[in-house]
């Protein structure tokens, strides 16, 4: 194993968190390289997942944390495909590494399963409910260039503006998405 390779995260307004991430072809040692990048700076960092753009990188790759899943089932996936077995969600708090400090309700599906592949190429599937499902929708949304802002209600937005107006950030615009 190399040295420790915790990353900078991009923050909200970098142009490589609003680009749809390349899907990943090459299931090589510089995958697993991300892989293992992304792993070390989630646990740096804390948080319930990352995505490959939130490094800089326009890849179809995130990392969830071990702790959301079960012992023995990947904390990764490469190329996901998600798909919804009900039409139930969930309201609850949501936040975000590239957008720091802010946590607000969002709207997520209750009920998810991804499919997609390891770093090494080998097919799997994550069913997930609650905040697995949360984590895995959010991350994948990074993927295909979606902030979790862009999933708030027209309230929520507001609310969001008017706090990021109040702390000087840097000019936030939220998507259609």
């Amino acid at each position: 194993m190399g040295p420790v390779t915790v990353t900078p995260i991009r923050l909200i307004g970098d142009p490589v968190l609003r680009r749809k991430a390349e899907p990943v072809a090459d299931f090589d040692a510089e995958l697993q390289n991300l892989v293992r990048d992304l792993r070390e700076t989630l646990a740096d960092r804390r948080g319930a997942g990352l995505a490959a753009p939130q490094l800089g990188v326009s890849r179809r790759v995130f990392v969830i944390a071990p702790q959301l899943v079960e012992e023995g089932t990947v904390d990764h996936l490469v190329n996901p495909v998600l798909d919804f077995p009900d039409e139930e969600d969930q309201d609850g708090p949501e936040g975000c590494l590239s957008v720091p400090g802010i946590y607000l309700d969002t709207k997520r599906r209750l009920n998810v399963v991804a499919k997609g592949f390891t770093a090494h190429g080998d097919p799997v599937q994550v069913v997930g409910a609650g905040l697995l499902a949360r984590c895995i929708q959010h991350e994948t949304d990074h993927l295909d260039g979606v902030l979790f802002i862009d999933r708030l209600d027209a309230e929520r937005q507001e609310r969001l503006l008017a706090v990021t107006r109040e702390a000087h950030w840097p000019d936030v615009k939220v998507s259609p998405h």
